[in-house]
């Protein structure tokens, strides 16, 4: 498997001090908001199940990349609604092929 087929993963740490890897789902930017937004899910899940899928907004770095990035809770209702709709739309799109 070659680099590019890999999925992109990224660590997230939990408030006990837990580590767990979590699969990139897709990351998006929004002109409305000035931000970049990523959806993960555990790398763990099966490919059946339900997964519980956490949004985040990010800054990419100097190159674009969400690679080493410091991951920000969205507060914003309005940002969530925008962020439920990207995903809603994404997943159907993905339902459909």
């Amino acid at each position: 498997m070659s680099e590019e087929d890999k999925e992109q993963q990224i660590t997230l740490v939990d408030e006990h001090g837990n580590e767990e890897l979590y699969n990139v789902l897709f990351t998006f930017d929004s002109e409305d908001y000035g931000k970049s937004y990523m959806f993960l899910y555990p790398s763990d899940a099966e490919d059946d199940a339900e997964v519980d899928i956490q949004a985040y907004s990010y800054v990419p770095d100097a190159d674009g990349n969400a690679d080493e990035v410091q991951l920000n809770e969205i507060e914003s209702d309005d940002e969530w609604k925008m962020a439920e709709e990207v995903l809603n739309t994404f997943l159907g799109d993905n339902d459909e092929d």
